[in-house]
């Protein structure tokens, strides 16, 4: 009788604290999910080309996904359970709150993410097409020199413009193709401003070591000498070396039987002191050097009487030099006026040589191009692409809006004109070869200046227009006080982040009275004194971003004529002074900053084009009356700082808009006001609940978070791409999920291509037959407990055995079902999805789903071996083999296609 009182006592007891538990599991999961988005934060930062993820980490991830799965079901069973029987699940809970606890302390990482990536070997660099004998004679004599174990050091050197590192690119990839002969390539850029320490962290970035950042250099040194020790066969390329460097510390091992230095250099005696096998590099021949010329104006200008002694005589003025001689010709082409051809022969003949050393005949030949291209404007774009530093990889769109804040690129109405004036002059530059082509993604290009081009460009900038540009050198101290001369047009001081301080305390504030541009980003400053701007008055761009600043001097305010001002990841700004005389400031970057409100006097920036707030985390919202006010608005940037339909209903001009709604009642006020005007062009709106940010694929998409989803229908953009939409709660069961939306002046979703329902309660279907997106890419669904059909049932014509219909989704790649326990339906019983782009399928934990009726048309006449890429991912795996599919034959046909089975603790092959 005693142990079955103790029993019922403690059930009670359990039934007493069982909210307590479940408030400490809810906290604790809290914890975990912001250690999950930390972590995922952390591998965006540190997962590159060369790198991949430790396995560790993967398994980690999938534990806190089945974890947050796990808690989610056994919340939904502790709401089903009677009052009396709540206590049984005491102890459920209590194995999740040590679960969850482990997986915390296991989260922390502190070795890192990521390992190196052993299946790679190097990067495979962009080439040209080499010209001339003698550069595929250079390319042949390398190549032996590499194969050859006697030659441990190789140096190529050759004046500028003559293509050493055009066939040093030429040799890496042939290197990558050898992977039986090294084991690693790395390629490293040097550049004229060499430094120890930027040296040692590229090599570090390629071989995969981390610095901390406190270690010194010695300590770096013998951190790349043991990681490189251990790769017996290494091939360090060294391009465009300025002077000799002391191997032993910069870290690099004594160059033993199997490893290889190769450099390029402009100097012999970098080669004779580092003791390499010299190769030297050499102009191209006439006939070589005519066909290249040919090549790049293009052979129809033979067809061009009187034209060709006249265009031999301006290549022939190009010294032979590939540089020299593509970057005339682009400026060249398309010209069939013989005057004009004349004419540049004549300007060619005349230059005088501006400076001294090697690079004398090519610096007259670029500028030659910088001078044809005769729109002072675009010759302004070109020079303000030298404030970067050398080698410095540029955004397409922050080079564009920089040249828009300059009032280079006219104004116009809106400003994807402006952007699309800015990409015109972009090409402009680089058709004339002014500007390289770095990187090409689908969010844009990123270009870059050769050194020699940028070296041309400060030269004509030492003069008129005037700039000091003392970008990326590693400075220590400020410029000296004569060098803020009072004629100074620009300064650009980019990237010397051990800086600190402007100038010394004992100096008088700069007097730059024609100063309009002021590049200070990533320097490292920590305050500025009070009177720093007080002779600025001109000044129109100033950038501070990425500096430790805690504060801004008062005396900013009195830059009556800014335009552009950025504080972007000044992560320790806490506040601003007022603002409120900068009425015509267009650009203001706050973006990842510490402040907790908007600037005083904001809303006094009538002229205000771009704001950007995002990632402010202490900005909860914006006041009423500010966002109203600001109606010429094209660009609005606000990350998770709320916003109020009726602030940004009224900005017809907005463009781009990211940010967050609160609810869907503001959501809706925005969009329906959207009825009537232009959409803006891109969109990444989120409504409701701060939730994971989801890695989008489009610009215009939408993401319904926490929200109740009550009968009063919800307006969707008409060209809405992306739709996620987690953890809200329909209030009618009964109906499909879709019947909630429209779109305006749309019924159909037919720009919707990426589509995923997650964690979503009280609904049972997703679309109704006559609703059914045609165009999706992606559909995905988890975690939705009483979701029972994806298309719901036509039930008269099933009850009559009929077949309701074909639904055509031909452009769908991807099909996710997860977690759902209650799917019994895709499609209703005799239903069809005809998919004809099916990339991948992936079905776990959906054990009510008895039949798949999917039709694949891919896999008519198509072989297993055959090209088709195909994916099938199952769990169980017994699952499998009971599912019935639409046709016999075909789970016979995607066996050969079947990849594996994701279980609790392991992946097994099923094929």
């Amino acid at each position: 009788m005693d142990y079955i009182l103790n029993k019922i006592d403690q059930h009670l007891e359990n039934h007493r604290s069982l909210d307590q538990h479940m408030n400490d599991l809810k906290r604790k999961l809290k914890e975990l999910d912001g250690l999950k988005e930390d972590t995922e934060s952390r591998m965006s930062a540190e997962l590159r080309p060369t790198k991949r993820l430790k396995t560790e980490v993967q398994v980690w991830l999938e534990n806190v996904e089945r974890i947050n799965g796990q808690v989610q079901n056994l919340v939904g069973r502790i709401g089903e359970s009677r009052a009396l029987a709540r206590g049984f699940h005491t102890d459920d809970v209590l194995k999740r709150i040590r679960e969850v606890e482990e997986l915390i302390q296991q989260g922390k990482f502190h070795e890192g993410l990521v390992v190196d990536n052993l299946q790679r070997i190097g990067q495979v660099l962009s080439t040209t097409t080499l010209s001339g004998e003698y550069a595929k004679a250079c390319v042949e004599e390398i190549w032996q020199c590499l194969m050859d174990d006697e030659v441990i050091k190789i140096g190529v050197w050759g004046m500028g413009g003559v293509g050493k590192t055009s066939i040093l690119k030429v040799i890496n990839n042939q290197l990558l193709k050898e992977t039986g002969k090294f084991d690693i390539v790395i390629w490293i850029t040097v550049s004229k401003q060499m430094s120890v320490a930027k040296l040692q962290k590229d090599i570090a970035s390629k071989i995969g070591v981390t610095f901390s950042g406190d270690e010194d250099e010695t300590t770096r040194a013998g951190m790349l000498f043991e990681t490189l020790s251990q790769k017996s066969r290494f091939v360090m390329i060294l391009d465009d070396l300025w002077e000799r460097i002391s191997l032993e510390i910069i870290g690099i091992p004594e160059l033993c039987t199997g490893s290889k230095l190769v450099l390029t250099t402009r100097s012999f005696d970098v080669c004779r002191q580092l003791g390499c096998r010299v190769i030297k590099v050499n102009p191209l021949e006439e006939r070589h050097a005519w066909n290249l010329f040919l090549e790049k104006v293009g052979w129809e200008i033979l067809n061009i009487p009187g034209l060709e002694p006249i265009a031999k005589s301006i290549a022939k003025r190009c010294a032979g030099l590939p540089l020299a001689i593509v970057t005339v010709a682009a400026c060249m082409r398309g010209i069939d006026n013989l005057s004009e051809w004349r004419n540049a022969l004549t300007e060619l003949s005349v230059y005088k040589k501006s400076v001294n050393g090697l690079e004398d005949e090519v610096f007259h030949q670029l500028q030659f191009s910088y001078d044809r291209l005769k729109d002072p404007k675009l010759q302004q774009c070109f020079l303000s692409c030298a404030l970067y530093p050398e080698d410095f990889i540029i955004k397409e769109k922050v080079l564009i809006q920089f040249w828009i804040a300059e009032g280079l690129v006219e104004e116009m109405d809106t400003r994807q004109a402006e952007f699309d004036r800015g990409c015109t002059i972009m090409n402009r530059l680089l058709n004339n070869c002014l500007l390289e082509v770095s990187t090409l993604t689908k969010y844009g290009r990123h270009v870059k200046m050769h050194d020699l081009v940028r070296d041309m460009a400060l030269h004509i900038t030492s003069a008129k227009p005037r700039f000091l540009v003392k970008a990326g050198m590693r400075l220590t101290n400020p410029p000296d006080v004569q060098e803020w001369s009072e004629d100074l047009e620009k300064v650009s001081l980019i990237g010397n982040w051990e800086l600190e301080i402007l100038y010394p305390l004992e100096m008088s504030p700069p007097k730059c009275s024609m100063l309009t541009t002021l590049l200070l980003s990533d320097c490292g400053i920590m305050s500025i004194p009070e009177g720093f701007f007080n002779h600025m008055n001109g000044l129109k761009i100033l950038d501070l971003s990425k500096n430790p600043i805690m504060s801004l001097p008062n005396s900013i305010s009195n830059l009556k004529i800014l335009t552009r001002l950025s504080l972007a990841r000044c992560l320790n700004l806490k506040k601003l002074p007022s603002l409120s005389n900068l009425q015509v400031l267009k650009e203001l970057d706050l973006e990842a900053t510490n402040i907790k409100s908007v600037p005083h006097g904001m809303k006094n920036m009538l002229s205000l084009k771009y704001l950007n707030l995002s990632w402010s985390r202490n900005l909860i919202v914006i006041p009423n009356g500010i966002l109203s006010r600001l109606s010429c608005l094209q660009e609005l940037i606000v990350g998770e700082t709320l916003l109020r339909g009726e602030e940004v209903h009224g900005l017809n001009k907005l463009e781009i808009l990211e940010g967050r709604f609160h609810d869907l009642h503001n959501f809706n006020m925005y969009v329906q006001a959207l009825h009537d005007r232009e959409e803006p062009c891109e969109y990444q709106i989120r409504v409701g609940e701060r939730g994971r940010v989801v890695t989008f694929n489009s610009r215009k998409y939408i993401e319904l978070c926490g929200c109740n989803i009550y009968s009063n229908q919800i307006m969707l953009p008409r060209d809405i791409k992306e739709l996620y939409i987690k953890k809200c709660y329909l209030d009618c069961s009964e109906e499909h999920l879709f019947s909630r939306f429209i779109q305006v002046s749309l019924d159909n979703f037919s720009s919707l291509k990426f589509l995923q329902i997650s964690d979503c309660r009280n609904m049972k279907k997703l679309f109704s037959p006559n609703c059914v997106p045609p165009n999706l890419q992606q559909l995905r669904v988890r975690n939705c407990d009483e979701l029972e059909e994806i298309i719901a049932s036509e039930l008269e014509s099933e009850a009559r055995g009929m077949v309701t219909r074909e639904f055509r989704l031909p452009k769908l790649r991807q099909l996710e079902l997860i977690d759902l326990s209650e799917l019994k339906s895709i499609c209703g019983v005799g239903g069809v999805m005809v998919c004809d782009s099916l990339e991948e399928i992936r079905v776990e934990d959906c054990l009510k789903l008895k039949r798949m009726p999917l039709n694949l048309p891919q896999l008519d006449n198509v072989q297993p071996s055959g090209p088709l890429s195909l994916g099938i991912y199952l769990k169980p795996k017994e699952w499998w083999e009971s599912v019935e599919w639409d046709r016999v034959a075909t789970k016979s046909l995607l066996r050969p296609f079947l990849r594996c089975c994701y279980t609790h603790d392991y992946i097994s092959c099923l094929c």
